[in-house]
């Protein structure tokens, strides 16, 4: 019986070390593809509205879809909702983002801010 629970902690550790190595794996994928973003894009009820270089400090107040109003922040290199109309404020809680990776969605407003890589970066740099 001793032998059986050593063979049982030996794979134990073994299949905790493999989830580890896999985590890992997973996190280097991630950190390796996200890519640095150089435009906010602003989208409501899935059109592009607007869109800003994300080094340039701006304020601007998003009309949302059924006259809901998002309040776009963008500083330092960050863009981030700072005020919403809509009933839960979510969209406020998402954080502020800066890559590719991360978006910012406010469902009662149907308003999408997304970033932007170098690639990508002339969507429509025309809309303000």
């Amino acid at each position: 019986m001793f032998m059986e629970k050593k063979k049982s902690h030996k794979l134990d550790v073994i299949i905790i070390a493999g989830m580890v190595a896999i985590g890992f794996l997973i996190l280097a994928v991630v950190l390796l593809t996200q890519k640095e973003g150089e435009t906010v894009i602003v989208e409501v009820a899935g059109a592009p509205v607007a869109s800003f270089p994300l080094t340039e400090e701006r304020t601007y107040i998003i009309e949302g879809k059924n006259g809901g109003t998002n309040t776009l922040m963008i500083k330092d290199g960050c863009a981030w909702i700072g005020d919403a109309s809509c009933p839960d404020g979510l969209c406020k809680h998402m954080g502020k983002i800066h890559d590719s990776s991360h978006s910012i969605i406010c469902l009662p407003n149907e308003v999408v801010v997304r970033i932007s890589g170098g690639e990508d970066a002339d969507i429509d740099a025309t809309i303000h």
